[in-house]
């Protein structure tokens, strides 16, 4: 059978429960994903003076063909996108800046350092969000930046982020689509600190002082982002959930949430409605931790699909701003864009094809015998017939087919970088 022919019989049976396939597949259309472009070159930027990775993160592996430079990197990331169905985001770190030669210390970065990847946004019609990079640096070297004693480093780190939010309402005015600028900071302890507070009230001030420079939010949107430990501040963390998602909801900000910066008993999954009560939009890096906040390729497994089921069932994918984090050097990192997006894709898809409402009344009616057997019953649905026809009609591979395109362009563009 045809894709087209497997398509209409898997409708109907979804179309028994009031399911519209058609404007399922015309609302998937519309959510854009944000893809994270760190995976394409190992989280390495193209600084002159470039660090050695550092802020409690790491990747592993040496798979040939890593970007070299911001045009291999450019040109791999269109590739990938070639491969997943929809339009889409793109996520840049400010160790992404192009300096022409000339070393540019971060708290001096400009809005003319990223007019090549704006150009190159408007060329393939992307939007474009941005980061903050406060690790990799000789003066984030000891695990602190705004939370720093000395005063002299805060301030160069409050400077790098102001400009960073200077540079992703640049974003916003030139693509005419709404940048989020997410700030993560890598500091912590060790070893069990003396005093938890005090850094907390220098990251406060820090904020504080980051967010008085005005920002017209039509073109940029702040978030802040918490995490639980890291390599080398596995004690404490001067920003926990509880600082920033406070400091979020009183300075009316967006609090991101990444599905590896919390317990590995926690759910990210969880969260989400409790958060859409308090604020008006939420940030998601959606990742895969396995033991720790190991950043691994998001997979279609059951807290990717719960997630995805709390965005849909709660009516909030207008709300919730979809990013993704992860980076893998042990494997082709076009397919590993590959492989996450279109799950993360997938995971939305299989979400808006359950009778979500129905079963929402069947909870409110203390039918927990029927809700738990549609639970079951819709997990074997021939949902990966609506895939195969989504990806046809939005022109990418069907199935695996896209890997046959990874492998070519290994062959003919990846291998030949030394």
């Amino acid at each position: 059978m045809t894709v087209k022919e497997n398509f209409e019989l898997a409708k109907k049976q979804y179309e028994k429960w009031g399911i519209n396939v058609d404007e399922v597949l015309a609302k998937l259309k519309t959510v854009p994903i944000s893809i994270h472009c760190w995976q394409g070159d190992d989280v390495g930027g193209f600084e002159v003076n470039q660090s050695e990775l550092s802020g409690g993160i790491d990747v592993t592996g040496n798979y040939p063909g890593k970007a070299r430079t911001p045009d291999e990197l450019r040109q791999d990331l269109e590739k990938a996108l070639s491969l997943i169905p929809g339009k889409h985001r793109v996520n840049l770190h400010a160790i992404y800046a192009e300096t022409n030669g000339e070393v540019v210390e971060r708290d001096q970065l400009e809005p003319k350092h990223f007019e090549n990847w704006v150009n190159w946004a408007k060329q393939q019609g992307l939007g474009l969000d941005f980061n903050p990079t406060l690790f990799s640096h000789e003066k984030a070297a000891d695990g602190l930046t705004l939370s720093h004693p000395d005063e002299e480093i805060r301030e160069f780190w409050i400077q790098h982020c102001i400009a960073s939010r200077k540079i992703a309402e640049y974003f916003g005015k030139e693509l005419g689509s709404t940048t989020l600028t997410n700030v993560w900071i890598p500091d912590g302890y060790k070893d069990i600190p003396s005093d938890r507070l005090t850094p907390r009230k220098r990251l406060k001030d820090s904020l504080d002082k980051i967010f008085a420079v005005e920002i017209d939010e039509k073109h940029n949107l702040d978030a802040v982002e918490s995490k639980l430990f890291g390599i080398g501040s596995e004690s404490y963390v001067v920003g926990s959930h509880e600082f920033y998602m406070g400091y979020a909801l009183k300075n009316n900000k967006l609090c991101l949430l990444d599905t590896g910066h919390y317990h590995p008993t926690e759910t990210v999954s969880n969260k989400i409605s409790s958060m859409l009560l308090y604020s008006d939009k939420v940030a998601l890096h959606v990742s895969r931790p396995v033991r720790w906040d190991s950043d691994h390729v998001v997979i279609f497994d059951d807290e990717l699909r719960e997630i995805a089921l709390e965005i849909v069932r709660n009516d909030a994918l207008d709300k919730v701003m979809i990013g993704l984090d992860f980076f893998d050097a042990s494997i082709n990192r076009i397919a590993a864009w590959t492989i996450g997006t279109r799950n993360m894709i997938k995971s939305l898809l299989a979400a808006m094809l359950v009778p979500n409402d129905y079963l929402r009344q069947l909870q409110e009616d203390g039918n927990f015998t029927e809700r738990l057997a549609l639970f079951e019953e819709f997990k074997t649905y021939p949902f990966g017939a609506i895939w195969d026809y989504y990806c046809e009609q939005m022109g990418v591979p069907v199935k695996e087919s896209w890997l046959e395109e990874v492998k070519s362009y290994e062959q003919e563009v990846l291998s030949t970088r030394s």
